[in-house]
């Protein structure tokens, strides 16, 4: 593993680092052998705060919460500023400092595992990329982080390191989430959040391209690849997503026949409607209702 940094602790900081023991039991885990924390802390106003690493054996999160620090990799040196995310993958050689002026305070995270490589890429990390990206300041993250770390009150409970390694992996998907909201909200141009308010009110509508697209004002190719980019669909399959989506509760918590939940989301023909509900969801609406009210 490699090292965290000597940077002397503060009373309300935070450092632990998962014994060798421990490592090799969440390295043969099942539950745990993808990805599990082999060091974590909290650094506040981490004045002086410094690093470097020519051999670096695991995955490093670090998380800026208020300050700045400054940092480096063999590509590419940068600030990292309050509300940004620094990855650094294994292998991948850096240094880091906090601000002289303005320290950071900072979660941090040393993880390892087999499939660390996968969910470095989720993250967005790119080889010889700027390894920031920018979160914001999340409650939720920080949350996260702290409940992540009190696996360092337990006694090395074997179990509660089980527990840790699964909330280890619910942070860096909640990351990858807040990364994709703070991207659809910094696009000055684009409000995603806008024209999803708009879809949730139209889905009785048939809304085509030119609509949604009017809703967005921008053009229809700028408007589809802008959605596609932040949310992995194109607009109308996401929109199809949405109304089927809402026939699920609309089956689940009513008694509105199969024809009526299709006209509640848009569609006259309710053999139509079928069709698209089993090509999106798995199953007929019937079917679907019965398996829900077993």
């Amino acid at each position: 593993m490699s090292a965290p940094s000597k940077w002397p602790l503060p009373a309300d900081g935070i450092r632990f680092l998962t014994p060798a023991f421990m490592l090799n039991k969440l390295a043969r885990h099942p539950l745990t052998r993808e990805c599990y924390p082999a060091a974590m802390g909290y650094y506040p106003a981490a004045r002086s705060h410094r690093m470097e690493r020519q051999r670096h054996d695991d995955n490093l999160l670090i998380y800026c919460v208020d300050g700045r620090g400054h940092a480096s990799t063999a590509e590419w040196a940068g600030e990292v500023n309050a509300g940004d995310l620094l990855l650094l993958p294994q292998g991948v050689a850096h240094q880091y400092h906090a601000d002289p002026e303005q320290p950071w305070s900072i979660y941090w995270l040393h993880f390892q595992g087999g499939s660390t490589a996968i969910f470095n890429q989720y993250l967005g990390y790119r080889e010889a990329g700027n390894p920031v990206t920018r979160v914001g300041a999340a409650p939720q993250l920080t949350a996260h982080f702290r409940g992540l770390m009190e696996v360092h009150r337990t006694g090395y409970n074997t179990r509660a390191f089980i527990n840790a390694a699964n909330q280890l992996r619910h942070l860096l998907t909640q990351l990858a989430l807040e990364m994709r909201r703070t991207q659809a909200t910094s696009q000055r141009s684009f409000n995603l959040a806008a024209v999803q308010a708009f879809m949730l009110e139209n889905l009785s509508r048939q809304l085509d391209l030119d609509t949604l697209a009017a809703a967005a004002r921008l053009s229809k190719y700028h408007f589809s690849s802008k959605y596609k980019a932040l949310t992995g669909y194109s607009p109308i399959k996401h929109f199809l997503n949405m109304k089927m989506e809402h026939a699920c509760h609309l089956l689940d918590s009513g008694d509105l026949s199969v024809k009526g939940v299709a006209n509640a989301v848009g569609y006259d023909d309710p053999l139509y409607f079928s069709r698209l509900f089993n090509k999106t969801i798995g199953m007929s609406p019937r079917a679907y209702r019965s398996s829900v009210r077993k």
